[in-house]
C-alpha cells in the first residue's frame, strides 16, 4: 500500500466527484480503482468492504469509508478544511448542504426522459440564478473576505467552485449578474492545488454523457 487514499467508484463524476475535488484541493494524491462491470461491485460487496452494500467507498487511514457526506466530513476535518470551531462548522455545513441540493439538480439532468430534459434544466438554472447564487454573492459581500467562512479555505469554498463550474457547463454566463462570485471563481481557480486539478489529464471527470448511462446501469443495477 502506498498510503494514498484509494477511491472505489465508476470512472464518472457521480457521488465521488466532490471527494476528488476535496482531496485535490487539500493537495492529497489519491488512487482510483474503477468499477468497470457488475462483478467489480459484487466483489466489494462479497468481501465485506461496503458497509451498506454501495459505493462510493474510500480506503483511508485503515478504514473503508462509505456514505459520501461521511467521507467528505472526514477529509475536511483531517485536512483542516472544516472551520476553527462549531459555529464555523455549522456555517460550512449549511453552505455545503445548499450547494449539494443545487449540484444534484444539475447532475440529474442527463438522466431525465428526453421530453423532460429541457424543462428540468431550465428549472435547475433558474434555481441557480435566483435561489442559490444570490446567497453566496451576499455571503461574500457581508463577510468581506476572500473565503466563505473565517478567512481561510474551507470545504464550502471548494464545493462552491465545483458547483459553479458544473452550472457553467450548461450556462456559460451563469455568473453574469454576480461580480463577487466571478472574482471568487477566478481566485479559487488559480490556487495551485485547484489549478492543477483543473488541467487536462487530472482525475477531474468530464460531464456524464447519455451514451455512458447504459454501462453505469449495468454496473449498479
Amino acid at each position: 500500500m502506498s498510503g494514498k487514499p484509494v477511491l472505489h467508484y465508476a470512472n464518472t463524476r457521480g457521488r465521488m466527484e466532490s471527494v476528488r475535488w476535496l482531496l485535490a484541493a487539500a493537495g492529497v494524491e489519491f488512487e482510483e480503482k474503477f468499477l468497470e462491470k457488475k462483478e467489480d461491485l459484487q466483489k466489494l460487496k462479497s468481501d465485506g468492504s461496503l458497509l451498506f452494500q454501495q459505493v462510493p467507498m474510500v480506503e483511508i487511514d485503515g478504514m473503508k469509508m462509505v456514505q459520501t457526506r461521511a467521507i467528505l466530513n472526514y477529509i475536511a476535518g483531517k485536512y483542516n478544511l472544516y472551520g476553527k470551531d462549531l459555529k464555523e462548522r455549522a456555517l460550512i455545513d449549511m453552505y455545503v448542504e445548499g450547494l449539494a441540493d443545487l449540484y444534484e439538480l444539475i447532475m440529474m439532468n442527463v438522466v431525465q426522459p428526453a421530453d423532460k430534459k429541457e424543462e428540468h434544466l431550465a428549472n435547475a438554472l433558474d434555481k441557480a440564478a435566483n435561489r442559490y447564487f444570490p446567497v453566496f454573492e451576499k455571503v461574500l459581500k457581508d463577510h468581506g473576505h476572500d473565503f466563505l467562512v473565517g478567512n481561510k479555505l474551507s470545504r464550502a469554498d471548494v464545493h462552491l467552485l465545483e458547483t459553479i463550474l458544473a452550472v457553467e457547463e450548461s450556462k456559460p454566463d451563469a455568473l453574469a449578474k454576480f461580480p463577487l462570485l466571478q472574482s471568487f471563481k477566478a481566485r479559487m481557480s488559480n490556487m495551485p492545488n485547484i489549478k492543477k486539478f483543473l488541467q487536462p489529464g487530472s482525475p477531474k471527470k468530464p460531464p456524464l454523457q447519455e451514451k455512458e448511462i447504459p454501462n453505469l446501469l449495468a454496473i449498479f443495477s
